[in-house]
């Protein structure tokens, strides 16, 4: 403009919009249509955006340093998206399953939390997104019957805040809203497998917290004709998912035990129904949902059904440790009756004979979920989704070859810190 001699009042006259909005433009308040800049492009005669960069569909991801958030910000990225993630603004930071993304084009953090409504809206209207997955949550069943009122005000309430901060900022004809939904909904199920049709009967406050999420979506879907939609996701594990879920904790006493730095592994119910898939998998589904021509809910899932017991057999398999479980309920014991191990992690010590999995009490909910088998049917369907592209064991090798990889980089770090204390106090370093 300043090149051309001209100023925002004139090109205001000649685009034929008000001077307040072509200031609200260049202050980066408002976002400007694919006809304004036309009309901008035209006045000045010159191009303003390049066609690729205008075109790329902006995604807003809450929850973005997460398991789901981090595959999911990867599968976006890869298909053109900027993608724009939502994080809490804390002492202590956790991006490590994010850090090798930050810093490189069309990826970008903001601060937010999903207790603080007005943070969202502030970030809702500055990037003003095509598409929001909103994968925040307390997602921990066990720590919900801790801490029942953090976890409503952030899996109910927060699901709500991320709707009216859509309306808020104008764009509910505009933007498409994924909410994660979980398979505790069906709690004390009232029928095997569940389907998008199964009654609900949520059996924790992390479930009936859900539950109100999943509700508010198909309230504001119907009341305010928005594009909002619910993926009721099944247990999807991954080399990222947190160290206190049931599934990192026994492939990580796997590697442990395997290369001798744990005796024995603590869990509760091993007789648990879990439909398990690879979360890298799921974060696709999530993506076709909102790809679909209308909005609807969708059970994601793998269709196959394994108990926690089947899931430590082959994770501890995998490191070669042949197990065998004997007696029931609080009394079951894991015990290895076949020592394969690598000769680097043996040591010529076997552990055969060994209890290597004991049940403790201290691991059982107050109310727990005891079977869960989704049906993937509709999502099969109608979007085209594959939810068998990683089998069960596939899965269970991934994460417990990552572990593996993990506990032997631990154990190397400690020896030097141990031989180096040692050499400190011998004088050999100084």
């Amino acid at each position: 403009m300043n090149q051309k001699g001209i100023n925002q009042r004139e090109l205001a006259d000649m685009i034929g919009k008000d001077e307040t909005v072509i200031s609200r433009w260049f202050a980066g308040k408002v976002g400007i249509s694919r006809s304004s800049v036309e009309l901008l492009e035209k006045a000045l005669g010159e191009k303003l955006i390049k066609d690729k960069q205008h075109n790329m569909k902006k995604a807003l991801i809450t929850g973005v340093t997460g398991q789901d958030g981090s595959y999911l910000s990867e599968f976006l990225l890869e298909k053109g998206y900027e993608v724009h993630g939502v994080i809490r603004r804390n002492s202590s930071d956790h991006r490590e399953r994010i850090s090798h993304l930050e810093g490189t084009p069309h990826f970008h953090l903001h601060y937010g939390h999903m207790e603080d409504s007005m943070s969202l809206v502030k970030v809702v209207t500055m990037v003003r997104p095509d598409e929001i997955y909103n994968l925040a949550a307390q997602s921990h069943v066990q720590v919900s019957f801790d801490s029942p009122e953090f976890t409503a005000d952030v899996d109910a309430t927060g699901v709500l805040r991320v709707l009216e901060a859509v309306r808020a900022a104008g764009l509910e004809n505009t933007c498409r809203i994924y909410q994660a939904s979980t398979s505790e909904l069906y709690g004390k199920v009232e029928e095997v497998p569940q389907n998008e049709n199964t009654p609900f009967h949520p059996y924790s406050p992390y479930a009936v917290a859900k539950l109100y999420g999943y509700w508010i979506i198909r309230e504001y879907r119907e009341a305010y004709n928005m594009f909002c939609c619910s993926g009721i996701l099944f247990n999807h594990e991954s080399e990222r998912r947190g160290e206190t879920f049931v599934t990192r904790k026994i492939t990580l006493a796997a590697a442990r035990i395997a290369q001798g730095l744990q005796d024995c592994l603590y869990l509760g119910n091993l007789s648990s129904l879990r439909d398990w898939g690879y979360a890298k998998d799921y974060v696709e589904c999530m993506w076709l949902i909102l790809q679909n021509d209308k909005p609807e809910d969708f059970v994601i899932a793998t269709g196959v059904q394994h108990s926690v017991r089947e899931f430590a057999y082959y994770a501890f398999k995998h490191v070669g440790i042949e197990l065998e479980f004997k007696g029931k309920g609080l009394d079951e014991i894991g015990v290895c009756v076949s020592d394969n191990r690598h000769s680097v992690h043996k040591k010529d010590t076997s552990l055969v004979g060994k209890a290597l999995i004991k049940v403790s009490p201290d691991f059982y909910r107050p109310t727990d979920v005891v079977n869960l088998w989704g049906d993937p049917t509709k999502a099969k369907a109608k979007l085209g989704w594959n939810p068998n592209k990683t089998s069960f064991e596939e899965l269970v090798k991934i994460m417990v070859d990552s572990d593996m990889a993990k506990v032997a980089g631990e154990g190397a770090a400690a020896k030097v810190r141990t031989n180096l204390a040692e050499y400190l106090e011998k004088g050999i370093v100084k």
